[in-house]
C-alpha cells in the first residue's frame, strides 16, 4: 500500500533541492524563445495575505507552464520597500523604518519560498537598497537633462494626516489619500514635478497598441489624460474703468461656436490674478470670502457640479473677442486651477454649471445654439445679433443644434467637432485671438515627498547657482540612518544631511531634503531584473532588449492609472535615451480578483482574515495553491470557503494515491480490454488538449476542473478494467497527470516524479505532454433529440455520421414516434454532435 500524502514532509525537502540545485536560476539563452513573466512586487506590510497568495499563484502557475512549454523563462520577485506605512510602523513599534522594512522582507521571502513560488533568488531586488535607489535618482538627473524636470510653486494637494503632498492620481474617491483615506487639502508649495504630460498623445495613442490589456483599464487610462479638441481664445483684461489694459486672459474651451453666449468669466479661486486684480478694491473680502470656501472643499467636490456654486464678482471685466462685448470677471469655487488655465468663459446656455451659477446670481442666458425641434428656433433662426438676452430653458443644451444671435456665424451647425466651431476658430485665428488647440486632463507628476523613508532627491540649492543637480559621479546621495522618526525628524531636521557644496562653486549649500514618490521606485524595476547585479550602469541594453518587454504582467486593478500609467512614461523616456527598444513595458496585462470572505475583502482590520501561514501547516501549501486557483477564475473575486481548501487537499489525496498505486504495479498478465483502453487513451488526450487551452487563455479553473475529468476516468479504468486493464497506458496516463499538475502543485507533483515514478530529472524541467486531436476525438457521441421543442429522448450515432443517418436514427426513436402520432413533421434541425429538433404540427 503506498505511503500516504503528507505534504510536511514532502515541500520543505524539495524546496531545499530546488535551491541547491538552482531550479529557479536563470540566464539569457538565444537558443529558446523568451518570456518575461512578472507579478507586481509586494510591499513588505508583514505577513503575506491571501491576496499575494493568490496574485503570485496566478504568476507562478504560467511561469512553469511556459518553462514546461520550452520557454526560457524570466520569472523574478523583489519588494517595493520605501514609504509612509514603514514610517507609520516603525514610529508605532519604536524602531527604525529600515529595520522594520528588512524584517518583513525576510518574513515574506520566507513564505514565498514556502508556496514553492519559482523566484529567481540572484535577481531579487528591494528599493531601499542603495544599490536600487542610485539608480533612481540617476533616472532623475537623466529627466532633468532632458528638461523633464521642474521644480514650481503651485497649488498641491496635502494630506494631514500623512504630512505630505500627492500627486493628482492619489486623490481618490471624494478627494480622500489614497492610502489613509484622510481628506485632501490645497495648499500652495514649491514641489519637484515629472513632465508626464510631455507624453501624453503618445500614452494615449500607444492605448491602441496594448491588445493584450483589459480594455477597462484602457479606459480608464484615456479618460484620466483626458485629451480635449478645441481652441484658445485671448480675453482681453480691461482696467477698473473699463478700458483694456494690454494684457490677456487665455481660456481653453472644447465649444468655441458658443462664444457668442458668453457673458461672463470665470477665475478659479487659486488663480494668481485674483489677488492682484482685487487688492485694496471695495470687491477683495467678497472675492477672498469664496478662496476661502473653495479652501475647504476638495477638488472632487469642486469638479462635481453638485456643490453649491458660490461666487463674487472682481470688479472688472474682459472682452469677447468676437462680438466686442465687456462681460464680468467673477470668481467661482467650481472653476479649477488644474485644468485648461484657470480661467473659463462662462457660456450659461450650453454648460450646466454655468447656467446654475448665472441664475443664482441674475446674469444674462442668452441661446446661441437651439436644438432643431426646439420651437425658439424659428423666432431666432435669422437672427444675427442679440434679440433675446434670456432663455426661458429648465437647463443648459449641450448638444448639436443650430447657431443663433452668432453674427455671421448664424445659421451654421454648432456642437463638438461642427462646422461652426471650426469656423469661428479659423475666425480668431486670422485675427490673432484665438487658435485650435488640444488640452489634456492630465498633469505633471508631482513626486516630491516630505517624509523620511524614501530616495533622497539629487539636487542642491545654492544661493549662487540656484538649483544645482548632483553629478553622477557623486551618487548615491545616502539616506541616514540616524534620523529618529518617532520624534518627527525628516531630513530637513538633519543638518549632517543637508549641509553641503555646491558642486558649481564649491561655496555652501543646502541639500534638498525632499524625497521622491515610491511610485519613483516601481516605475522601472522591471528592467533592472534584466540585470540586478549590474554595478557600473542601470542595466545591459542587451540585457534589457533580450527580456523586454515584459510578456505576462499581473496585478490590481487599483494600480490602472497610478503605476501603469507611470511605467508607461517611464519606458517611453528609456527608449528616447536608447536604453531599451520597447515603448510599452508589458505586452498582456491580468488584473486579478479579490480575495473575499463572508462578502467583504478579507483584511486585518475587518477581522475577517485568513492567515495562509495557518492553512499552509494544516494542508500544504500546494493545496492552497490548488484552491485558491480552483474557486474562481483569476479576473473574478473569489469568495474564501474553508470546505473548499479541505476539497482540494483531498483531490490532491487522490491523485497521490492514483500515480503511486500504478507506479508500484506490474503487469497483469491478461490481454487489455481494447476498448477501456481506448476510452481512456481518448480521455488522457482530450485532456491535456483542453487543459494546455486553458491555461494559455487563464481558464486556471477549469483546467483543474478538466485534470479532475482525467483522474475519475483513469480511477474508473482501473477499477472496472480489473485485470484487463492496460498497465502500461495507466503508467502514461500516472505521469500527464503529474506533468499536468505540476505548475499548481509543483512540490507533490515532483515527489510523484522523482520518488514514485522513479525519473532523475525534476519534473520543472520536461517538456508539456502533448496531444493528438484525432486520438481525443469520440467514437461515438449522444445527441439530444426534441419534438417541438421538448427533449423527447437521445441518440447515440457514430461521431462521423452524415446528417442523413442522424436524422433517421432520431426519427425511428419509439419516444420520438410517440410524440409525433398524429403529426405531420415539416422540419428536422441537426446541429452536429449536440442536437436534433424536429417540428410538426397537426395533418
Amino acid at each position: 500500500m503506498s505511503r500516504p500524502y503528507d505534504p510536511r514532509a514532502i515541500e520543505q525537502k524539495w524546496q531545499s533541492v530546488w535551491e541547491d540545485e538552482g531550479l529557479d536560476t536563470v540566464v539569457e539563452d538565444g537558443s529558446r524563445p523568451k518570456k518575461y513573466v512578472l507579478e507586481m512586487f509586494p510591499y513588505p506590510s508583514g505577513d503575506i495575505h491571501m491576496g499575494h497568495v493568490r496574485n503570485y499563484s496566478i504568476g507562478d502557475v504560467v511561469a512553469r507552464f511556459s518553462a514546461m512549454r520550452g520557454y526560457n523563462v524570466l520569472h523574478p520577485i523583489g519588494w517595493d520597500a520605501f514609504g509612509l506605512p514603514a514610517e507609520n510602523a516603525a514610529i508605532k513599534s519604536r524602531t527604525h523604518p529600515a529595520e522594520w522594512t528588512y524584517t518583513n522582507i525576510e518574513k515574506q521571502w520566507s513564505s514565498f519560498r514556502r508556496m514553492g513560488f519559482s523566484y529567481d533568488p540572484a535577481r531579487i531586488v528591494r528599493s531601499c537598497d542603495v544599490e536600487y535607489y542610485r539608480w533612481g535618482q540617476w533616472i532623475f538627473l537623466k529627466l532633468w537633462e532632458r528638461d523633464l524636470v521642474e521644480r514650481k510653486s503651485s497649488p498641491v494637494n496635502w494630506c494631514p494626516s500623512c504630512k505630505t503632498v500627492l500627486a493628482n492620481e492619489q486623490v481618490i474617491g471624494e478627494g480622500v489619500c489614497w492610502r489613509c483615506s484622510s481628506v485632501v487639502e490645497k495648499r500652495e508649495l514649491e514641489q519637484w514635478y515629472f513632465k508626464i504630460t510631455r507624453y501624453a498623445q503618445e500614452l494615449l495613442d500607444d492605448l491602441e497598441t496594448l491588445e493584450g490589456w483589459p480594455d477597462r483599464v484602457k479606459t480608464m487610462q484615456a479618460n484620466w489624460i483626458g485629451r480635449s479638441e478645441g481652441a484658445e481664445v485671448d480675453f482681453a483684461l480691461c482696467d477698473a474703468a473699463g478700458e483694456p489694459t494690454g494684457s490677456t486672459i487665455t481660456v481653453f474651451t472644447t465649444r468655441p461656436d458658443t462664444l457668442f453666449g458668453c457673458t461672463f468669466f470665470l477665475l478659479a479661486p487659486e488663480h494668481p490674478l485674483v489677488a492682484e486684480l482685487t487688492v485694496g478694491t471695495p470687491y477683495e473680502a467678497g472675492v477672498q470670502a469664496v478662496v476661502a470656501t473653495a479652501a475647504r472643499e476638495t477638488a472632487v467636490e469642486r469638479a462635481s457640479g453638485e456643490a453649491e456654486k458660490v461666487g463674487a464678482f472682481t470688479g472688472r471685466h474682459v472682452v469677447n473677442p468676437v462680438n466686442g462685448e465687456r462681460i464680468p470677471v467673477w470668481v467661482s469655487n467650481y472653476v479649477l486651477m488644474d485644468y485648461g488655465t484657470g480661467a473659463v468663459m462662462a457660456v450659461p446656455c450650453g454648460d450646466q454649471r454655468d447656467f446654475e451659477f448665472a441664475r443664482a446670481y441674475g446674469l444674462p442666458i442668452p441661446p446661441v445654439v437651439v436644438p432643431d425641434d426646439d420651437p425658439l428656433l424659428e423666432e431666432l433662426r435669422d437672427a444675427r445679433e442679440r434679440v433675446k438676452a434670456d432663455v426661458e430653458w429648465a437647463e443648459a443644451y449641450d448638444g448639436y443644434g443650430v447657431m443663433v444671435q452668432s453674427g455671421a456665424f448664424t445659421g451654421m451647425r454648432g456642437g463638438k467637432a461642427s462646422e461652426g466651431m471650426k469656423a469661428v476658430t479659423e475666425w480668431l485665428a486670422e485675427r490673432g485671438t484665438g487658435r485650435f488647440a488640444v488640452n489634456f486632463r492630465l498633469r505633471d507628476w508631482l513626486i516630491s515627498r516630505q517624509r523620511y523613508w524614501g530616495n533622497p532627491i539629487p539636487a542642491v540649492h545654492c544661493p549662487s547657482c540656484g538649483l544645482v543637480p548632483v553629478p553622477e559621479d557623486q551618487l548615491p546621495v545616502v539616506l541616514p540612518m540616524d534620523v529618529d522618526i518617532t520624534k518627527g525628524e525628516t531630513l530637513a531636521d538633519h543638518p549632517g544631511f543637508y549641509e553641503t557644496t555646491c558642486p558649481s562653486c564649491q561655496g555652501s549649500a543646502r541639500r534638498e531634503t525632499d524625497t521622491m514618490d515610491t511610485f519613483t521606485c516601481s516605475s522601472w524595476y522591471y528592467f533592472r531584473y534584466c540585470d540586478a547585479r549590474n554595478t557600473d550602469a542601470i542595466w545591459d541594453p542587451a540585457k534589457a532588449g533580450h527580456w523586454m518587454p515584459v510578456d505576462q504582467y499581473i496585478g490590481g486593478i487599483e494600480h490602472a492609472i497610478l503605476h501603469l500609467l507611470y511605467s508607461r512614461f517611464f519606458t517611453k523616456v528609456f527608449a528616447d535615451m536608447g536604453l531599451t527598444s520597447a515603448r510599452e513595458p508589458f505586452t498582456n496585462l491580468l488584473t486579478q480578483g479579490m480575495v473575499k470572505k463572508d462578502g467583504e475583502t478579507m483584511s486585518k482590520s475587518k477581522g475577517n482574515a485568513v492567515a495562509p501561514e495557518d492553512m499552509i501547516a494544516r494542508f500544504g501549501a500546494d493545496a492552497l495553491r490548488v484552491f485558491i486557483l480552483f474557486m474562481a477564475p483569476p479576473d473574478k473575486d473569489l469568495e474564501w470557503n474553508q470546505e473548499g481548501l479541505e476539497g482540494m487537499f483531498r483531490f490532491l489525496g487522490r491523485l497521490w494515491r492514483y500515480v503511486s498505486d500504478v507506479a508500484a504495479q506490474s503487469a497483469t498478465g491478461t490481454d487489455p480490454d481494447r476498448a477501456a483502453a481506448r476510452t481512456l487513451l481518448r480521455e488522457r488526450h482530450r485532456v491535456v488538449g483542453k487543459v494546455t487551452g486553458d491555461i494559455e487563455h487563464f481558464g486556471l479553473n477549469t483546467a483543474l476542473a478538466a485534470m479532475m475529468e482525467l483522474l475519475n476516468a483513469a480511477s474508473d479504468h482501473r477499477r472496472m478494467a480489473g485485470d484487463a486493464r492496460d498497465t502500461a497506458l495507466e503508467r502514461e496516463v500516472a505521469e500527464t497527470l503529474t506533468l499536468l499538475i505540476a505548475p499548481y502543485a509543483p512540490h507533490m507533483s515532483e515527489e510523484l516524479w522523482r520518488d514514485i515514478l522513479g525519473h532523475e530529472v525534476s519534473v520543472h524541467r520536461q517538456p508539456w505532454p502533448v496531444f493528438d486531436p484525432a486520438l481525443a476525438a469520440a467514437d461515438e457521441v449522444e445527441i439530444v433529440v426534441q419534438v417541438n421543442g421538448k427533449v423527447r429522448g437521445r441518440v447515440t450515432v457514430s461521431a462521423d455520421a452524415d446528417e442523413r443517418v442522424v436524422r433517421e436514427a432520431a426519427l425511428a426513436l419509439p419516444k420520438v414516434l410517440e410524440h409525433l402520432e398524429g403529426l405531420a413533421v415539416r422540419k428536422v434541425v441537426v446541429v452536429p454532435g449536440k442536437l436534433i429538433s424536429i417540428v410538426a404540427t397537426p395533418q
